[in-house]
């Protein structure tokens, strides 16, 4: 008792101006100089109780604390659960008494510490026994942080509402108090780049829609608001849309979110509330010249092709993304999120439901080189013994229309029976070709073929072994499909997965912040941590065949004269996506591309074909998005040291697939594979068509060229790749997992996670 009268003497009563002392939080460039000051400015004007409707005092009082007004401040049963949590290891909780809220929110510290929860206690009977209740929650709802950088109940009204406290009726107040609960997961808004899984837009519309009628109903049982009064608010008053800060104009304002979101997501104790008070000095990966380099190469497509006044039924809502990371240590050097952030609010590097496309090809080459080829005589599943390891150089039948089969020679139905017929661009068939050439020319039916007799489920393992993540933007896995790129990772992720491939398979988690100080002491470094993902013999092999693309095929467009170069082109279902992702061994770059219409108020928005986007007839990965990864990476690889892909080591069998047959006599191509190896490496057990190849009349990334730079991607029906999953509409049902994805930016940040 002497120590708790001593304690309870000797704390000090929360001043509501000691908590108005928000700072700036600092970010830098990778060098160390200063990118931009945000995000802890005072957004904060008090106001006395006779300017607070009392409709918000009535909303608070009933959904935080109904007994607030003849209360002592505390809940002794909450205080005693608390502290019994926190001591025995448990999770920390909060306050559940407004006082006590108050006292909590008074106060500039806010680690949950067994010490801290004491001395608030005491602080918490001393207010109130001392402070009027009017006081009480006055200073509370002009201290509290609602979201958005507002701090108090009247930043808040003129934040959501563009007015002043007083003007709030009280539906507008009811979903205010609703935002007490935090922000991050009520806000409309929604908080993707903080929690990419659960605080998106129509997430957090649901819980703040649901919380609202919940109040207003509170406040009727509690005799607060009339049933009459009541019965006028049926509509959710939804708030005004977010306002950016115009120093966050350009890309900054996606650096900073990007930052932002890993900083909460991977320092220890920080969150979004005490972000926003700021003090914090946030060093980046993030590469100022590269960034301007992307962002550059990007407008020159938009300056040069893109003219939706010329072309307002195609060239209208044609957004890019882009990523670009360190192979050697996963840091994120440059971002494209958009053109502007205080005018387009999602950011395209994170995801945006566009799927990749043939770009996901490369995971299925390396989980055959993985894991094998089953043998079908076997049940489906066997262990690596009963496998046989795949050469880049197997034989798989490229015809169009290809039939489908499960890995021991049944032809694979859908759930209602309906066989898999697989197409390519052009409905091409290019009979018996090598797995090297299938990627080369982007032919689908030998990688879905692939995929089916290794088990996609392997696929899966392997591509998030890369780096891709296990989450909603990871497609189905369980059709044929799979192989050729219905998930929708971003661009970030894409360009982590492969430099796992340039890193000769090593995966490094892509990160974008190094250290982060608080008042000038360092509270988080980055600590590197290396995974081997699959062995060196697997990566380089992929190298070699995806330089083989670069050199020979679709991706001709990305070629640096002098430099190595491997890569991918990807596209989707109708046109509606288009991807280039491709490595030198110093840095990894993913290229999205895809029309959407960007006002988040249309509840209808999706994907939208790209026929005829910027005068092309059809948009592949080869177009538009390798001309800026061209543009972009010629840029940034000035000045770098000329390097070379490792020599691949011979890796598996040759064996046949798709019905392709070992010829007799037995071939005897070249088994080594080798940069120089050729589109006809393998014998065809039919004649191929002549093979059409890029032009050499004219530079592939010159605007004015007119020439088709031998893109064979094309959309693929039903959510697939380049040239789709099926296409015999009259027998083939669209198969589940294939969608288009949910649209831009439910999918939420790219760091929804501790990293790792």
């Amino acid at each position: 008792m002497g120590v708790a009268g001593l304690a309870y003497a000797m704390v000090s009563e929360p001043q509501v101006k000691d908590t108005a002392k928000a700072q700036n939080n600092v970010y830098f460039w990778d060098d160390n100089t200063q990118m931009v000051a945000t995000g802890g400015e005072v957004n904060r004007q008090i106001i006395g109780y006779e300017q607070i409707p009392a409709a918000m005092r009535n909303a608070v009082i009933s959904a935080e604390n109904k007994s607030f007004e003849h209360d002592r401040g505390i809940d002794p049963m909450g205080i005693a659960r608390a502290l019994y949590n926190m001591a025995s290891g448990g999770e920390t909780q909060g306050g559940s008494t407004i006082t006590q809220q108050y006292v909590k929110n008074s106060r500039l510290s806010q680690e949950q510490t067994l010490s801290r929860k004491f001395e608030e206690l005491f602080i918490t009977l001393k207010v109130a026994n001392k402070m009027d209740k009017k006081k009480i929650i006055t200073d509370y709802l002009n201290i509290s942080y609602y979201g958005r950088g507002a701090s108090g109940i009247q930043a808040a009204a003129r934040t959501y509402y563009g007015k002043d406290a007083k003007e709030l009726n009280p539906s507008e107040c009811a979903f205010l108090a609703t935002l007490l609960k935090g922000a991050t997961y009520y806000d409309p808004a929604g908080a993707p780049e903080y929690d990419k899984a659960q605080a998106t837009a129509a997430k957090n519309t649901a819980r703040a829609e649901k919380r609202w009628k919940w109040i207003l109903d509170e406040e009727v049982k509690d005799k607060r608001l009339s049933p009459t009064e009541r019965a006028k608010y049926t509509k959710f008053p939804t708030p005004d849309t977010p306002k950016k800060n115009a120093q966050l104009g350009g890309q900054t304002g996606y650096l900073v979110d990007l930052a932002k979101s890993y900083a909460v997501n991977n320092v220890k104790g920080m969150t979004v509330d005490k972000l926003a008070q700021g003090g914090y000095e946030i060093h980046t990966t993030f590469n100022e010249k590269k960034v301007k380099e992307l962002n550059a190469a990007v407008k020159k497509v938009y300056d040069n092709k893109i003219d939706s006044k010329k072309r307002p039924g195609t060239d209208t809502h044609v957004q890019f993304g882009g990523g670009s990371v360190d192979p050697a240590t996963g840091a994120i050097v440059a971002i494209y999120g958009g053109q502007d952030a205080t005018k387009h609010y999602t950011n395209n590097a994170d995801p945006t439901g566009a799927q990749v496309g043939s770009t996901f090809k490369p995971f299925v080459l390396a989980a055959a080189m993985e894991y094998g080829k089953r043998d079908p005589s076997l049940g489906a599943d066997q262990d690596l013994s009963q496998r046989e390891k795949v050469s880049p150089l197997s034989i798989y039948n490229a015809d169009d229309k290809l039939k489908i089969k499960n890995y021991d020679g049944q032809i694979w139905t859908d759930e209602n029976g309906k066989e898999w017929l697989q197409t390519n661009d052009g409905h091409e068939s290019r009979g018996n070709i090598t797995l090297r050439e299938a990627m080369q020319w982007s032919a689908n039916s030998p990688y879905v073929q692939l995929g089916m007799d290794v088990g996609t489920d392997k696929v899966k393992d392997v591509a998030i072994a890369a780096g891709l993540k296990d989450d909603e933007n990871m497609a189905d896995s369980h059709v044929p499909s799979f192989s050729i790129g219905t998930s929708s990772p971003s661009a970030i992720r894409m360009a982590g997965a492969y430099a796992t491939f340039a890193a000769s398979g090593q995966q490094r988690e892509p990160y974008s912040v190094t250290e982060v100080k608080h008042e000038g002491k360092s509270v988080y470094r980055h600590k590197d941590v290396t995974k081997r993902a699959f062995g060196t013999d697997i990566a380089d092999n992929v190298t070699d065949v995806l330089k083989n693309v670069v050199e020979k095929g679709t991706g001709t467009p990305a070629q640096l004269p002098g430099r190595d170069v491997a890569g991918k082109t990807g596209t989707t279902d109708d046109n509606k996506s288009a991807w280039f992702v491709g490595y030198t061994p110093q840095l990894s770059t993913a290229i999205s591309m895809y029309r959407m219409d960007d006002d988040a108020n249309n509840k209808h928005r999706k994907f939208e074909k790209m026929f005829g986007t910027g005068g092309e007839e059809k948009i592949h990965g080869a177009s538009f998005p390798a001309q800026i990864w061209h543009d972009y990476m010629a840029e940034a690889m000035q000045g770098k040291p000329v390097l070379t892909f490792p020599t691949p080591e011979p890796i598996g069998e040759k064996v046949y697939g798709g019905g392709a047959q070992s010829p007799k006599p037995s071939p005897t191509a070249v088994e080594s594979p080798s940069p120089s190896a050729s589109a006809t490496e393998s014998p065809s057990m039919s004649p191929s068509p002549p093979v059409p190849g890029p032009s050499d009349s004219c530079s592939a990334w010159d605007w004015n060229c007119q020439n088709d730079n031998g893109g064979t991607n094309s959309g693929a029906a039903n959510g697939g790749a380049d040239g789709g999953p099926s296409t015999n509409p009259s027998t083939t049902p669209s198969p589940p997992g294939g969608s288009n994805g949910n649209g831009n930016g439910a999918n939420g940040g790219f760091v929804g996670g501790p990293a790792g």
